[in-house]
């Protein structure tokens, strides 16, 4: 593809200025990747961190460590450029999902256009592109006056406890900010970007029920016992809500006898029971996936009136514990997707329509969600097969991810207030 011959003076010199470096960006790619940051490698995080660091220091920006002691992690990045313009946050985060015992640990060319690695989309690439990017900026004399915050995160993939702690220095670079960008790979198709992501969050379902001999299951003075109670919730659950669009909610591990033992963090548990007597206790874990606050907020009420509907001589209650936060499709960040698309054709690099949201994962993007009111992510690296030893980028990409975010940025600058 071709430019579109609506670039300025500036943002030419910008473009021609990421292709003249994209071997430098390349090698700051492998680099990081070559650096085992698994969530629980804190040394590995910290280094990672390390790296990019240097390279904030070098563009001007104030760095600064957040220690992650407080909420069991590695801790957090925060490079912050001071400037008379609008403040514009970017979103990265330093982890990946391969521990120091994974056996997938290197980059290494698949062929001229590929190359595969650990964390290589998820999301090294990004975080590579707003490097190249700010560079690009300055390149011209651009970012001199830009006021940005980057905060790249070190437990994006299992986010540290408790999360309020672990999201603190997000949200307070988020303050005050008039646009959030994130850099994550989103569906890895560099004809997309997001601008809504659905939220997690977990439900665990307790069941306590009269235990007796199984002959005698289903008297009006026994009842069903708590597996009857829990199948009759987990049917009821699937008939009342499964099809509302954005929705989904998973049972993953269930257990009942006449003793349960489960643990939630590891997913897994015991029970002991027999098939002549009603069992006593059930536990179910599971997992639920909302569009919007106004979405979650009507299943976990739809959920709860079904548990509290018990059955004869059981009891039943439901707990939910909110993880990421939905990131609901909103006009400004529509305007967002709408400056980028613009920028992309501008350099050359075609067309961006918004994701299906349920092709979305959750992304530390959300949390800024309700904070800042221009939101748009997904627009990092491009490739295929993130969170497995088949993870491949697209190093095609690369460059033209970053013409695109550097244009796109030094328009978002002038354009918002």
């Amino acid at each position: 593809m071709t430019a579109q011959n609506s670039l300025t003076p500036e943002e030419t010199r910008m473009v021609a200025f990421v292709d003249k470096t994209t071997d430098s960006a390349l090698k700051l790619l492998e680099t990081v990747v070559n650096i085992n940051s698994g969530t629980q490698n804190f040394a590995g995080v910290r280094e990672v961190g390390k790296v990019f660091q240097q390279e904030f220091d070098s563009l001007g920006f104030k760095t600064r460590w957040v220690d992650g002691a407080p909420f069991k992690r590695a801790g957090h990045l925060v490079a912050e450029h001071p400037g008379p313009g609008p403040k514009l946050l970017l979103i990265g985060h330093l982890d990946t999902v391969f521990e120091a015992d994974s056996p997938f640990q290197k980059m290494e060319r698949v062929d001229q256009r590929s190359a595969r690695g650990p964390g290589i989309i998820d999301m090294k690439g990004g975080n590579v592109i707003i490097v190249e990017a700010m560079k690009a900026l300055r390149e011209v004399g651009a970012l001199d006056a830009m006021n940005i915050v980057v905060v790249l995160t070190g437990d994006e993939e299992d986010a540290g406890d408790p999360i309020s702690l672990a999201r603190a220095a997000l949200l307070d670079a988020a303050t005050g900010a008039a646009a959030a960008i994130g850099f994550e790979d989103g569906p890895g198709d560099p004809k997309t970007a997001v601008i809504s992501r659905r939220g997690t969050t977990s439900w665990t379902l307790r069941v306590k029920a009269q235990p007796a001999h199984s002959s005698q299951v289903f008297r009006k003075d026994i009842g069903y016992g708590a597996i009857f109670e829990a199948a009759r919730i987990l049917n009821a659950f699937r008939e009342t809500l499964a099809g509302e669009p954005h929705l989904t909610f998973n049972p993953g591990t269930i257990v009942g006898g006449t003793t349960v033992e489960h643990d939630a963090v590891q997913a897994r548990g015991t029970a002991f029971g027999k098939t002549n007597v009603i069992a006593e206790h059930a536990v179910v874990n599971g997992d639920m996936r909302t569009l919007s606050p106004e979405q979650l907020a009507k299943a976990k009420a739809a959920m709860e009136a079904i548990v509290n509907a018990s059955l004869p001589h059981a009891q039943s209650t439901i707990s939910f514990e909110d993880g990421y936060p939905p990131l609901a499709p909103t006009d400004g960040n529509r305007k967002l997707l709408a400056m980028y698309d613009r920028a992309s054709r501008d350099v050359g690099a075609g067309p961006v329509a918004a994701v299906d949201p349920d092709r979305a994962g959750a992304a530390d993007v959300s949390f800024v969600a309700g904070h800042v009111p221009l939101i748009l992510d997904g627009i990092g690296l491009m490739g295929h097969s993130d969170h497995t030893v088949k993870e491949t980028a697209d190093l095609g990409t690369l460059p033209s991810q970053t013409k695109r975010a550097a244009v796109f940025l030094h328009r978002l600058h002038r354009a918002v207030k």
